[in-house]
């Protein structure tokens, strides 16, 4: 990998990969960027969304299936390795499943911040893609704790003495969040409307309180959003091929009325103008790496490190 750009991304369950930044990483795959992908959960709460895949031999294997599946997915997208960390899913916000001891929401966050710093320490990106703080409107467990170990995980990642064992210390450059876009379910519910369509958004959407003004990046991939579609397939427990939700709207009307992934950039150790429409920005692809991190202190603290990144 010595020489290219690199890029990991850390999502919660299977199918989360596909539906968050998926068009983004097919993308940037097929560009040559290295991608690694580390799934936190193996899904097992998850419901069978898909009516043709309820089936008694499908929810008796469902851990292995889903397992599959973002095998599966993951091809679709280029990422050329897949972690797990070990964790259960922990289900939905208040369900009797939140207290296993074996699911990720009740994970000592030592352990869960050393697994993901040694995935990070192995795979050396250049960029890590996850979740961030606020998620009003989705709290999922999982996805809290994906963004509770995170931050701690890169500052782990680059401590010498930190995490004995799990490998030579490195320093990620940027790091963004992955984030849902007012202004992309206004687009989409519009093309919906424009093309006699039956919209899946309905007043909920709108009444969620708005991020628009943090996003500080956008991606257009809109020449990939039929791998996006095709990953979110392989996922066929979860996604209905027949949701409107997903599928509504053929892909080249998507890409009309949207054309953008959206992120936040949380941390930079770079030099990078905001609005961005790269998550390299920044990042000299030409630069050996004992440059690409010249005139970074290590002795700084976070606090000095990340000072003046803005998200507005």
């Amino acid at each position: 990998m010595t020489g290219s750009r690199r890029l990991l991304t850390v999502h919660a369950h299977p199918d989360d990969e596909s539906s968050k930044g998926s068009a983004s990483v097919a993308m940037y795959t097929d560009r040559g960027v290295v991608a690694s992908l580390v799934c936190c959960t193996g899904g097992e709460q998850g419901d069978i969304l898909n009516p043709a895949m309820d089936r008694p031999e499908v929810r008796d294997n469902l851990h292995q299936v889903r397992r599959d599946e973002l095998a599966e997915a993951a091809a679709v997208l280029g990422y050329h390795r897949v972690h797990w960390l070990g964790y259960l899913d922990s289900g939905m916000e208040g369900s009797d499943t939140n207290s296993d001891p074996a699911c990720f929401a009740q994970a000592p966050l030592p352990e869960a911040v050393d697994r993901l710093a040694a995935i990070i320490r192995a795979e050396r990106p250049h960029v890590v893609v996850t979740y961030g703080e606020d998620q009003q409107g989705y709290r999922h467990p999982d996805h809290l704790r994906v963004a509770e170990i995170s931050a701690p995980a890169l500052e782990a990642a680059a401590d010498p003495d930190a995490c004995p064992g799990g490998g030579e210390p490195w320093q990620v450059l940027k790091m963004y969040y992955v984030t849902w876009s007012r202004n992309r379910i206004s687009a989409l519910h519009a093309k919906f409307g424009e093309l006699n369509l039956e919209s899946p958004y309905d007043e909920r959407w709108f009444s969620r309180p708005s991020n628009d003004d943090a996003i500080t990046t956008r991606i257009n991939c809109a020449d990939y959003f039929d791998r996006r579609s095709k990953a979110l397939l392989a996922h066929r427990t979860q996604v209905d091929p027949d949701s409107k939700f997903w599928f509504g709207l053929p892909d080249h009307h998507m890409a009309d009325a949207y054309p953008w992934e959206d992120y936040i950039l949380a941390r930079s150790l770079v030099d990078t103008d905001l609005p961005e429409s790269d998550l390299f920005a920044g990042i000299d692809p030409s630069l050996p790496e004992s440059d690409l991190f010249a005139g970074i202190d290590p002795s700084l603290p976070e606090s000095d490190l990340f000072a003046g990144i803005e998200t507005e």
